[in-house]
């Protein structure tokens, strides 16, 4: 009897772990689509600071920079990084970098920085390993970058892969509008992260 609801329990934890892994899998996969989708859309390259709405506020829509793409690619996953990046700043602000001299959160340039989304997704998020090798990136990571002069960069992995390498395609906007291309080891990786929660997960930051 004993034996019969261990095995019981076990499989109970199987069948859960792989329903987690195929929700995973198809966000990924929504989150890939989405960034490719942002490359259809005209947007100068634009990051002075602007007053915007709270929840769910974005500057106009043919302006933006790279954590942009970002933010509006995981909106189309019905996730505000505005609000989340928020909340968890207001509650945890000595927790994040301190680069702009700022004495309290702001809704309406917090989670448009790097280094702030960066400490998010290590919060909240899967942290991995950063590497010189391209089949350690998976569709729907997030990789961030240290540009000449130390300038942060971000940008989305995506399924399509490169023709000219083995390197999976980044979706990103370094100064022309969202772009597919073939980025991955152009700059120095900073940042390797994987940010896909579920319902319950976001629940419960």
């Amino acid at each position: 009897m004993v034996k019969q609801a261990f095995v019981t329990k076990i499989v109970i934890l199987a069948l859960a772990l792989f329903s987690k892994d195929l929700q995973a899998s198809a966000m990924s996969q929504q989150l890939v689509e989405a960034a490719h989708e942002r490359t259809k859309h005209f947007v100068v390259y634009d990051g002075s600071y602007r007053k915007i709405d709270y929840p769910m506020g974005d500057v106009p829509e043919n302006i933006g920079v790279c954590t942009d793409v970002i933010i509006r690619s995981y909106r189309q996953l019905g996730i505000d990084l505005q609000q989340l990046v928020h909340e968890d700043m207001k509650a945890n602000f000595n927790q994040y970098p301190k680069n702009w001299g700022l004495t309290r959160p702001d809704t309406n340039i917090d989670h448009r920085r790097v280094p702030n989304l960066e400490r998010y997704f290590e919060r909240h998020g899967q942290v991995l390993a950063i590497s010189d090798k391209a089949e350690d990136y998976q569709a729907g990571d997030i990789v961030s970058w240290r540009l000449e002069g130390g300038f942060p960069h971000i940008g989305i992995v995506t399924n399509k892969k490169s023709d000219s390498s083995d390197n999976l395609m980044i979706v990103h906007n370094i100064g022309l509008g969202p772009k597919l291309e073939d980025v991955l080891f152009s700059y120095r990786v900073a940042g390797h992260y994987r940010y896909l929660p579920s319902a319950a997960e976001l629940t419960s930051q």
